[in-house]
């Protein structure tokens, strides 16, 4: 087992007091933290997706699956680059993704049909941009305007996802998501 020297301690140890504090009183870091740590679920839901995917177009689903999954942890880098780029530190740990990720992650979901799934998916990506829209705000407020422009690029690629599934079920982009947003915002 690693030996971790005193100093090592201490470092980690007043990492995590301020995360807590930026976390009490939000910043551009912390809800980008969160953002990192819902695409991490969001690629194991879209990795659980694409192996229990069941029906007639079950492989080109999962095709479809995996390339937004690689795609996801492209972006969970480059966010994670950015906080590095503005002295922050991404989360990286699984008990940090675990605490900080406001997404639903059940086992139960492999067993929906793929119609279930794609809706899964899309309502994550709709919840995610939750997020994303505060963390540019909070960027903007901060004056980090490139985290600001990565975050804003990301919620374009989230929308573009979310168009693209709701495709495949025969929706337009917001079909059954504006009402969840204004449920969001009381």
């Amino acid at each position: 087992m690693t030996e971790f020297t005193d100093t090592v301690k201490e470092q980690y140890a007043a990492e995590v007091a301020q995360s807590d504090y930026d976390h009490k009183h939000p910043t551009a870091g912390a809800m980008t933290n969160h953002i990192i740590s819902n695409h991490v679920v969001m690629t194991n839901r879209l990795r659980q997706a694409r192996w229990f995917v069941k029906g007639l177009n079950a492989g080109q689903l999962a095709a479809t699956f995996k390339a937004t999954g690689a795609a996801n942890f492209d972006w969970i880098d480059r966010i994670g680059q950015d906080l590095l780029d503005e002295d922050e530190i991404p989360a990286n740990i699984a008990s940090e993704y675990a605490a900080w990720n406001m997404l639903a992650e059940n086992g139960e979901a492999k067993y929906l049909d793929a119609a279930g799934m794609i809706d899964g998916i899309i309502h994550d990506f709709n919840t995610d941009n939750l997020f994303v829209t505060r963390a540019i705000a909070l960027a903007q407020k901060e004056n980090k305007p490139v985290l600001a422009a990565e975050l804003t690029a990301l919620y374009g690629w989230n929308n573009r996802q979310i168009r693209q599934y709701q495709a495949l079920l025969g929706n337009t982009a917001r079909v059954g998501l504006n009402e969840e947003d204004e449920d969001n915002d009381d």
